[in-house]
């Protein structure tokens, strides 16, 4: 039994979801998004202002993919009525991050810059407050899309264990290593 597969979704005021075929579109104040369901044993009704899915067999392929689907539109739902965000901030000396238009550019200690074309439906702005760490904030309606692109930016510098730079997601919290001590 699939305890997220099972809870039924409610679709808020001014979302509305569609099913064409095996994709589902939701379209929202925040844009449209769609998915397409490739299992032929979970089926999907869209009534009431509620979408809820159900498997016809129990084979342990079609119960992961029950809870997946479920994830996939509530987080479709969610984004095109409400948006995610992501917030990396970038720490060390000299780290710096500018955006234009959707051309993301930061500086983190190598010897050339890191540029990032970032897709259309993601905006991405840089806030640099003097005496603070520069942050990076990533919005869409697309989760998976989001977080891709924060896991990529992320990925460029990561935060090191010695003293914490690198970038990091604005909750992260880092661990750090004792470094070594002088022999006496």
């Amino acid at each position: 039994m699939s305890r997220i597969g099972n809870d039924p979704i409610n679709i808020p005021e001014g979302v509305s979801c569609l099913k064409e075929n095996n994709c589902i579109i939701v379209k929202g104040p925040l844009g449209e998004l769609k998915e397409d369901i490739n299992s032929n044993s979970i089926s999907v009704d869209i009534s009431d202002n509620k979408v809820v899915l159900s498997r016809n067999n129990d084979n342990p392929d079609t119960r992961s993919k029950h809870g997946l689907y479920r994830a996939l539109i509530a987080n479709m739902i969610q984004g095109t009525s409400q948006g995610f965000t992501k917030k990396l901030e970038l720490r060390g000396v000299g780290y710096r991050a500018t955006t234009q238009g959707n051309v993301l550019d930061i500086s983190v200690g190598y010897s050339h810059n890191i540029v990032f074309n970032i897709a259309e439906e993601v905006k991405v702005t840089a806030e640099t407050e003097k005496g603070k760490a520069p942050i990076v904030t990533i919005t869409g309606s697309d989760k998976q899309l989001v977080g891709a692109i924060a896991a990529r930016i992320r990925a460029e510098r990561k935060p090191e264990p010695y003293k914490g730079k690198g970038i990091r997601y604005v909750d992260e919290y880092v661990r750090k290593k004792a470094g070594k001590t002088a022999a006496a």
